[in-house]
């Protein structure tokens, strides 16, 4: 299992980030002391910052809870038991159905009866002795008529007509009628009869009797005018029916709605209607509302430790899979400042609900780490950004999911940025990912997803989180000024001859710069086969001599005369020769060149020898002792693969140039002799270059210089008809001459 895990893990063949770093054996051992204690700092830093920031537990987190939209976040379970006070308008809603559902009190006055029948009695008699209609009319059938249904009525109950109006006006239902002090069962409010509906039964004529045209009872009785004088035997008892609200009203002011511990508050996709938010607003009171001794260090206290075991895991990591990076103080801190900035901006914005948590983009974090270190590590820490971030938010498992798919999205999609285009087409595939990832763990969640993609806002934020990563771009040149890392698209730049170093290159030291265009690509070739970064290797070749610029016409490839070289010594000649390493990092310098293609300017020739001159010098001077010094390159050697295979490049280049034939055995055993040469005097020694990829770049070197130095073949001569017969023999045993200008260019290509 362990060789699994270590094979899914081994290196890769990223560059070397900084000019000092050791290969990895001596490097761990060197990490001691003041180094450890700088890495320990960081760390601890790291979750220091990330907790401080991290939001007050206490405090709730949900700030986009509207009345009557859905509900977007995760189901929202109590953490404690809690108590829910009903909001003021259900409240206010309660009072108005009691007031409507509460019986008003009437009390029955019982001498109503007699005072109408005396009053009847007297209106009777004036009517008799006024009206000359009802003359010497016998009106007690008619009287008696009458007080037979008063009694009726009065034995339901008659209720003056403003208030009888004013019950109708608020809806009630019922009345309550008090009788000897105690209040009967509830009745009707139908069931009674305003004034005006007591007049007109009393007003009609006896039921049962015709109404001819010699009747005078409707006449008396309208006569009568009783309306005038009719009397409620119902008051209304306001003090005791206003007792009675007030009594109701009361205990559902104080009502509670109890959530027990666990209880699902609200889901996700429902609707926030009243009563969730009240028990929504309440959850929020109870948590911000907590005593301060009940406050949880622990909490605080987890937090950190949280944090802590991430970053613990991260540098197990990149201890035991990515030393180059962990030993690169740089590398280190860069890894580790990237997690903390995003960490903070997620908690500083859900504590004080800045924006929505979707509008950051995290996918920067794993964007900028691949593009100056390697896949692996960038969504290693991207996963640990995310887990991080998690703590501070609501919805974790939506925002863990989404963040991660759209991180393996952007490592996958960016492996190597050489172009602009690429940047934003990676930017268009992890905002469309986290688009469709959010719809389909709708489809998953949520009930009703019509309902829920109501509310747009979250495809909103996304967008607005995709957008965000162009500012990545940027932010590429801040970090390789800052922490002397080089992007693709740097050296892509750099690689342009129309920079002015290679132009200078170019028409100062014309040979040196078509010398380091072969090197360039003889380089190319061989880094494509070990998988090593091509465009690094292309570049470095680019600049590799341009040390030459300081003297150019000491250098054979630019030499069209005379050899300066023979009017001095050879200690001259190789201080010469050899000055053009450090002429090329003064260069390197002026021009503002990444440290890692001054690595190539310094490392192209290792600790070798101007050999030419050694040996010129030696054969000159056979008894004298020789300080080998004046004939020995700076270095170092190469200590990465790329620049291995650019001093093999260099020299087997500029060694073919010397062959007197191109045949296929002249240049395996040029090739061979150099490369078995720089081996058996260290040169690769410190890089992490193996034996199967010098074998490799053997083959590749052969195969690519017997495609540059392809054999010619000698074209025949048309041989042109002639009527002399003799002439044709002799133009046939003629040799054939050597093809001309044209005809060579024509073959090459």
């Amino acid at each position: 299992m362990w060789a699994i895990f270590n094979k899914l893990f081994r290196r890769t063949n990223d560059p070397v980030l900084a000019k000092t770093l050791k290969k990895q054996k001596s490097a761990t051992q060197s990490l001691k002391g003041l180094e450890w204690l700088n890495r320990f700092v960081v760390m601890i830093a790291t979750v220091a910052i990330i907790t401080y920031f991290m939001p007050d537990w206490r405090k709730f987190k949900y700030t986009d809870v509207k009345l009557g939209a859905p509900w977007h976040h995760q189901p929202l379970i109590a953490l404690h038991s809690f108590n829910v006070y009903m909001p003021d308008s259900v409240l206010a809603a309660k009072k108005d159905s009691i007031r409507q559902a509460t019986p008003a009190y009437f009390n029955r006055r019982f001498n109503v009866r007699d005072t109408m029948e005396n009053r009847i009695f007297d209106e009777t008699q004036k009517l008799i002795q006024k009206d000359g209609r009802f003359s010497g009319i016998d009106a007690e059938p008619y009287r008696k008529s009458l007080l037979e249904r008063l009694d009726k009525i009065y034995e339901k109950g008659v209720i003056g007509q403003a208030e009888y109006d004013s019950l109708k006006a608020q809806k009630l239902n019922s009345i309550k009628i008090i009788k000897n002090g105690v209040a009967a069962e509830p009745v009707k409010l139908d069931s009674v009869y305003s004034t005006s509906v007591a007049y007109h039964i009393l007003s009609r004529p006896t039921p049962g009797k015709a109404d001819t045209k010699d009747s005078l009872e409707t006449p008396f009785l309208q006569a009568l005018n009783i309306n005038a004088y009719m009397e409620a035997n119902l008051l209304f008892d306001k003090m005791k029916t206003d007792e009675e609200i007030n009594q109701q009203v009361k205990a559902i002011s104080d009502e509670k709605d109890g959530v027990q511990k666990n209880e699902k508050i609200i889901d996700r996709g429902e609707i926030v209607d009243e009563v969730k938010l009240a028990k929504i607003k309440a959850y929020q009171a109870n948590m911000e509302n907590m005593s301060e001794n009940e406050k949880p260090f622990k909490v605080y206290l987890g937090q950190a430790l949280f944090v802590l075991l991430i970053v613990i895991v991260l540098n197990t990591f990149l201890y035991i899979f990515r030393r180059d990076y962990f030993l690169n103080k740089r590398a280190y801190l860069m890894l580790f400042i990237l997690p903390t900035v995003f960490c903070v901006i997620t908690g500083t914005m859900e504590q004080h609900t800045l924006l929505h948590i979707y509008a950051i983009p995290f996918c920067m974090v794993p964007i900028i780490i691949r593009v100056f270190l390697d896949s692996r590590v960038a969504f290693t820490f991207h996963l640990a950004t995310v887990l991080v971030a998690s703590v501070c938010i609501t919805n974790h498992y939506e925002f863990i999911i989404l963040q991660t798919i759209a991180g393996m999205v952007a490592v996958q999609t960016l492996r190597q940025m050489t172009q602009r285009s690429q940047f934003v087409r990676t930017m268009l595939l992890v905002t469309a990912t986290l688009l469709a990832t959010h719809f389909i763990y709708q489809l998953m969640t949520v009930e009703d997803v019509s309902r829920d993609l109501s509310s747009r806002d979250p495809y909103y934020w996304l967008i607005v989180s995709g957008l965000l990563l162009l500012f990545a771009y940027p932010l590429f040149w801040l970090m390789e000024k800052f922490f002397g890392f080089t992007s693709e698209v740097t050296l892509v730049e750099l690689s342009n001859t129309n920079h002015p170093l290679l132009q200078k290159l170019m028409e100062e030291a014309p040979g040196t710069f078509q010398h380091s265009t072969q090197v360039a690509i003889l380089a190319s070739e061989v880094a494509k086969k070990l998988r090593a970064n091509v465009q690094l290797v292309r570049t470095g070749a680019m600049y590799h001599d341009v040390g030459k610029l300081s003297r150019p016409v000491f250098f054979t490839e630019n030499q069209s005369g005379k050899n300066p070289h023979e009017r001095i010594s050879p200690i001259k000649s190789a201080e010469v020769i050899i000055g053009h390493v450090i002429e090329g990092v003064k260069l390197a310098e002026h021009y503002d060149l990444p440290e890692v293609i001054k690595r190539f300017i310094l490392t192209h020739h290792g600790k070798g020898k101007a050999k030419y001159f050694y040996v010129t010098y030696k054969n000159q001077h056979p008894e004298a002792e020789i300080d080998e010094a004046k004939f020995t390159y700076p270095g170092p050697n190469p200590e990465t693969k790329e620049e291995a295979i650019l001093m093999m490049a260099d020299a087997i280049e500029a060694a073919s140039r010397s062959l007197a034939e191109y045949t296929e055995d002249n240049i395996s055993a040029l090739v061979d002799k150099i490369v078995l040469s720089q081996v058996q005097e260290g040169f690769f020694d410190n890089s992490d270059i193996s034996f199967k990829d010098i074998n490799i770049a053997r083959k590749a070197f052969k195969e690519r210089l017997k495609t540059i130095y392809h054999t010619r073949i000698s074209y025949p001569e048309l041989i042109k008809p002639e009527s002399n017969e003799e002439e044709n023999k002799k133009t046939e045993a003629k040799p054939n001459p050597e093809p001309s200008d044209k005809e060579k260019t024509e073959q090459s290509e």
